[in-house]
């Protein structure tokens, strides 16, 4: 007798190429328009902290997303969540490039933190479609994808900014969002073979997930993994100013590094994904950002060293998360697997609520660093939280690690 919750899928599973975009263009406005920041105040005739909340507000409202979408996903299915959330975010693009006052521009640019929600959908339908060890390595080449997305979008968003004008920027987010939407529409198949309706009530099935030891060992490894990450931006920047000269094409071709470092990571996780158990691969990517990070203290401590020696230390950040993303991913989806769109929006939202509240604690120490060696003590901390929840991850998951 068939299956009476598989009600969803009669199509072919979503096109891998289809998950890859999406996984990149949930973070492509992250970073596209920061080289236009200067020239939106100007076009507002506003200060530059107010136009500095697309940043932090588009940060809240992409958690938000991230925990939302994924619990509908489960509720309604991965493509309609795709299909509103991309319709959301090219509407809002377009409404970023009209907006006539700086609140109109702010209201569009958090509204399109919509986008996030497709890299939810984009991993869990990878999830659903792959089985154990494939899925980490599926998971890992999609987040080539994921981190290159905001490294070329900083390149974009210079360019027509010179060429062009801030407007320019959100006009081609627009018509990304326009072009993807068509894409999602054909290709964009339904992954999920299970429905849980209308009915599905949302408060039971988020104790079910919040009550695992398993959930919260691997979304607490992200979390300091990415506080890890976001010490390092804040405090990089004023650790380097004496010993750069205060060249920012050089700070910015140092700290692509760590993005760098993240692609790699991200090919070695889909490169062995299938070869190590998850739990391996999870404490060897903390181990390495630890022990790297170790190191460049140890020689920082003992010789006034060149930048590179900082860089070279943290692109292990990148390392490390590249690794730590796709097992984490892998492992929170896992254990629900009918809830598994809320478990890894919980852990985004999770991750990114992280990194903000350890670049807020280290904020009054990074204050006052204008050494290598206090910013890479101060990359230590979250970076031994993130190895420490790692090896209880490894616990316990023990008797399930590979699936």
């Amino acid at each position: 007798m068939p299956d009476p919750t598989d009600t969803r899928r009669s199509t072919p599973p979503p096109h891998r190429s289809v998950l890859v975009i999406l996984a990149a263009i949930s973070v492509l406005p992250v970073t596209v328009h920061l080289p236009a920041l200067p020239e939106i105040a100007a076009a507002y005739g506003t200060s530059f902290a107010l136009v500095n909340l697309s940043i932090a507000g588009y940060a809240v409202a992409t958690v938000t997303a991230e925990a939302v979408a994924g619990a509908l996903s489960d509720r309604y299915g991965r493509r309609p969540v795709v299909l509103v959330s991309v319709t959301v975010f090219t509407l809002a693009s377009l409404g970023c490039a009209l907006a006539p006052t700086i609140g109109i521009f702010l209201a569009c640019r958090m509204s399109q933190a919509a986008i996030a929600a497709c890299f939810s959908v984009a991993m869990v339908a990878i999830r659903e479609t792959s089985d154990g060890g494939d899925a980490v390595r599926r998971i890992g080449f999609a987040g080539m994808g994921w981190a290159l997305a905001p490294m070329l979008g900083t390149i974009l968003g210079g360019t027509l900014d010179d060429l062009f004008g801030w407007r320019s920027i959100f006009f081609a987010l627009a018509v990304i969002g326009g072009l993807v939407l068509l894409v999602s529409m054909r290709y964009m198949k339904e992954s999920s073979t299970r429905s849980n309706g209308p009915g599905h009530d949302f408060l039971p099935a988020l104790r079910r997930i919040l009550a695992s030891p398993r959930f919260w060992t691997y979304s607490l490894c992200m979390a300091c993994s990415m506080g890890t990450l976001y010490v390092f931006l804040g405090g990089a920047p004023l650790a380097m100013d004496r010993h750069l000269d205060g060249s920012g094409v050089a700070l910015g071709l140092y700290m692509a590094m760590v993005p760098g470092g993240f692609v790699l990571g991200s090919y070695l996780a889909g490169t062995l994904g299938t070869r190590m158990l998850r739990t391996r691969l999870l404490v060897l990517a903390r181990t390495l950002t630890c022990s790297a990070l170790l190191a460049g203290l140890v020689i920082a401590v003992t010789w006034d060293v060149h930048p590179l020696v900082l860089f070279a230390s943290c692109a292990f950040v990148g390392v490390g998360n590249g690794l730590t993303t796709p097992v984490v991913n892998t492992a929170v989806m896992s254990e629900h697997e009918d809830l598994a769109g809320t478990a890894l929006g919980l852990t985004a939202a999770i991750s990114i609520g992280g990194g903000a509240l350890a670049s807020s604690l280290a904020g009054p120490a990074l204050g006052d660093i204008d050494s290598t060696s206090g910013l890479l003590l101060l990359l230590l901390a979250p970076a031994t939280l993130a190895l420490v929840a790692a090896i209880l991850a490894a616990v316990v998951d023990r008797p399930i690690a590979r699936e």
